[in-house]
Order: C-alpha cells, then sequence, then structure tokens
C-alpha cells in the first residue's frame, strides 16, 4: 500500500513563493513537520542580518558579502537573487544530496529565485497568495520584525511579484492556515501519485 508522502525514489523541488507575510515559511514547516523523513526544507544562505530568535544554520546560513561573492563565482548556488539589497542563495550540493536520498526539498524563495529553476521537471511551483492586501499589511505589523518604511518597500512589491504567479503550477490562498495546508499537503501527494508515463 502506498504512502501518502514518501513514496519515490527520488524526492523533487517543492518551491514555494509568496509575498512577505503570507505564510509561506509557516505552511513549509507544517509539512515537513507532519512529514519529518520524507520533506526536508532547504536553508538559504543570505547576506542580510539576523532577525532576533533566528539562527545560523537553522534558519539561514548567514554570511558576508565576500563568501557570499565566492560561492556564487564557485557555482556553488541553485539559485541566488537580490531582495532588499540583501543577497539569497540555495546551496546547490546539499538540496542535490538531499533529493538522491529520497526526500522533498522545500525551497522557499523570492520568485526571481524561482523563475531561474522554472524549466527543471523535477520542480512543484507553489505561490501563496494573501486574502487581500489590507491583510497582508496587518500580517506584516504584526511580525513586529521591521521598521515601517521595509513593511512598505516589500507592500510595493506584492504587485511585481503577484504577476510572477501566472509562471507557477499551483495557487493557495492563505485566508485560514489550516485550509491552506491541507491544499498544499494534497497537492504534493497528488504529485506523487501523479502517472509520469502519460503523454
Amino acid at each position: 500500500m502506498r504512502k501518502l508522502i514518501g513514496n519515490l525514489d527520488e524526492g523533487k523541488l517543492i518551491i514555494i513563493s509568496a509575498p512577505a507575510g503570507t505564510g509561506k515559511t509557516t505552511l513549509a514547516c507544517k509539512l515537513v513537520e507532519e512529514f519529518p523523513q520524507h520533506v526536508v526544507r532547504s536553508v538559504s544562505c543570505t547576506t542580510r542580518l539576523p532577525r532576533e530568535g533566528e539562527a545560523h544554520g537553522k534558519d539561514y546560513f548567514f554570511l558576508a558579502e565576500k563568501e557570499f561573492e565566492e560561492y556564487k563565482i564557485a557555482n556553488q548556488f541553485l539559485e541566488y537573487a537580490t531582495v532588499f539589497k540583501a543577497q539569497y542563495g540555495t546551496l546547490k550540493e546539499l538540496v542535490v544530496r538531499q533529493c538522491a536520498d529520497g526526500k522533498h526539498v522545500i525551497l522557499v524563495i523570492d520568485t526571481q529565485g524561482a523563475m531561474k529553476l522554472r524549466y527543471r521537471n523535477d520542480a512543484i511551483f507553489v505561490f501563496i497568495k494573501p486574502p487581500s492586501l489590507v491583510s497582508l499589511k496587518e500580517r506584516l505589523a504584526k511580525r513586529n520584525t521591521e521598521s515601517s518604511v521595509v513593511i512598505q518597500q516589500r507592500l510595493d512589491r506584492v504587485d511585481f511579484e503577484m504577476d510572477q504567479a501566472k509562471y507557477y503550477d499551483y495557487h493557495i490562498v492563505n485566508k485560514d492556515l489550516e485550509q491552506a495546508y491541507q491544499v498544499l499537503k494534497s497537492i504534493v501527494i497528488a504529485e506523487e501519485h501523479k502517472n509520469r508515463g502519460k503523454r
């Protein structure tokens, strides 16, 4: 009997993007928590400073600009992008190894980085949408991790990010976290059970 998740010899990339404050990281973590043997979240590298409560190696690998550039020159990133003057990148070797072990790897990344992986046939592209711009602004304010200037910068970018959603396989509106999670889980289950031999 097939399991809900964990049936493939080689894992897939689950790429999740969304405007800041939409709940993409929370949804990714819920999937990892329910299926820890079969789903992992990729830890990205970044040049930005840690926010309160963030830990190196757990939330991000926090790198100096020079170190990040050295990784780029050495072609060690699967994808990378600059967002609000900070650089972000996904380590290629780590992802390849985890997928080879049969684990699905979740990349919670900006649309810029996601588009660099758009033509990979082992990737599932999921875009998380907020119920409205008003609710998104409220969520960002409640996080209390950024200044009003940074929050406005993020809001100014929403239209561009929402336009990029057309390139994603699936769209989920996160009005209710549990419902949104059930949709995300059903997407991964369906992808695992898809008939790959279909023409």
